[in-house]
């Protein structure tokens, strides 16, 4: 029975799922040579929007004839672009296993009124992935953010596939190995996994993504925000550095040193051995504790990123009320902060695991989760 405070703290308690730790060498002197001031169409501004397209193309291996942009409004943005630009030029699967896909679904159908499948699991499930025909454009998450199942591989979509496949894959990008030839159009922002700061996602296109754009054009009227052709014509400076619109220096400045601290472990394989040590740290802790588990029912599809728990004893009586308790008895002794799960998940923890957090800190935050469970067990009886 875990009824002592442990002796040990963690250094850093910043476990949130976004915007998430940042980078542990990360100062903000590092940020000095931001050009801040400067207009982003300048040359020094052009050359930082530059080296961040291709330090993402050099880190996450994505192939030369593959386009990279910097767009606005996060991930969200990035999702919406290609929903918005792509779609309606043949059938529609959408799959989902939690609050953001769902989220793309609402968008497709009752936005977009597009006539799509809908193929979507309950939270710690996964669609049944070996049904989905690849001749259709495909949208799904590689990674659930808020229900942390995560897909395996890429190996039940068609390398011969006649559709598109557009993967948000905003918790998965550095710290998974994604198959860059199975996907047309992949999305995330750099707040995720890098630690960067908010507001701004990525949009990576294969050729064929490209081919679609230039050749097919939407029934409905397209915002300029979200145009990436003109003329029948990929708009080439978005993926050179020209944005559509007005970028922050210093959040770009700040992916530079992110870049650079990801070089500086290994690049990707280093990112994802940090994330796979830190999830095996939880994975560890559950299997030791009887009155706690994975969200993900099956162990092959748990992500290393948003790693999300459920409580299991039979002795708590409001499953909501005692996991906030639990988050916030722990943010209010500075163990972990921002851990409770996502409003539209299943009452539980969110535990942050990707490649900024260091091991150590997670271990040392596991004793007082075991901690605050005990006190709240305690409590429910006072």
């Amino acid at each position: 029975m875990a009824t002592q405070q442990p002796a040990t703290r963690p250094a850093n308690p910043r476990f949130s799922s976004g915007p998430c730790a940042k980078p542990p060498t990360f100062e903000l002197s590092k940020l000095a040579d931001a050009p801040l001031g400067r207009s982003h169409r300048a040359a020094v501004g052009k050359a930082k929007l530059k080296d961040a397209i291709e330090g993402t193309r050099e880190i996450l291996g994505i192939p030369a004839d593959y386009r990279i942009g910097i767009v606005p409004a996060s991930d969200t943005g990035a999702v919406e672009m290609a929903l918005w630009s792509l779609l309606g030029e043949r059938k529609v699967e959408m799959l989902a296993w939690e609050s953001f896909g769902a989220g793309w679904i609402t968008d497709v159908v009752k936005q977009l009124k597009i006539d799509a499948e809908a193929k979507v699991a309950d939270y710690g499930q996964i669609v049944d992935l070996a049904s989905v025909e690849c001749t259709n454009d495909v949208v799904f998450t590689w990674n659930g953010t808020t229900s942390g199942v995560r897909v395996q591989n890429g190996d039940w979509i068609d390398a011969n596939r006649d559709g598109l496949t557009i993967c948000d894959a905003t918790s998965a990008a550095f710290a998974m190995d994604l198959p860059w030839d199975k996907l047309d159009v992949t999305t995330f922002s750099w707040q995720k996994v890098l630690g960067g700061e908010a507001a701004h996602g990525v949009i990576v296109l294969s050729p064929r993504a490209v081919e679609r754009l230039e050749n097919y054009t939407p029934t409905w009227p397209l915002p300029k925000i979200f145009r990436l052709t003109k003329g029948g014509k990929l708009i080439e400076g978005i993926f050179t550095g020209a944005t559509i619109n007005t970028p922050s220096m210093l959040a770009v400045e700040d992916y530079l040193f992110a870049l650079d601290w990801a070089r500086s472990i290994g690049g990707l394989e280093g990112l994802i051995a940090r994330a796979d040590a830190n999830a095996q740290a939880v994975f560890d802790f559950c299997a030791a504790n009887d009155w706690i588990a994975n969200l993900a029912e099956d162990d092959a599809t748990r992500s290393n990123t948003s790693v999300c728990l459920k409580f299991t004893d039979n002795r708590i009586q409001d499953g909501a009320a005692f996991a906030k308790a639990v988050a916030k008895r722990l943010e209010s002794e500075n163990i972990a902060l921002d851990i409770g799960a996502y409003r539209d998940a299943p009452a539980g923890l969110r535990i942050w695991c990707g490649g900024t957090v260091e091991t150590s800190d997670i271990q040392a935050m596991l004793p007082w989760l075991a901690w605050a469970f005990e006190a709240e067990i305690a409590a429910q009886k006072s």
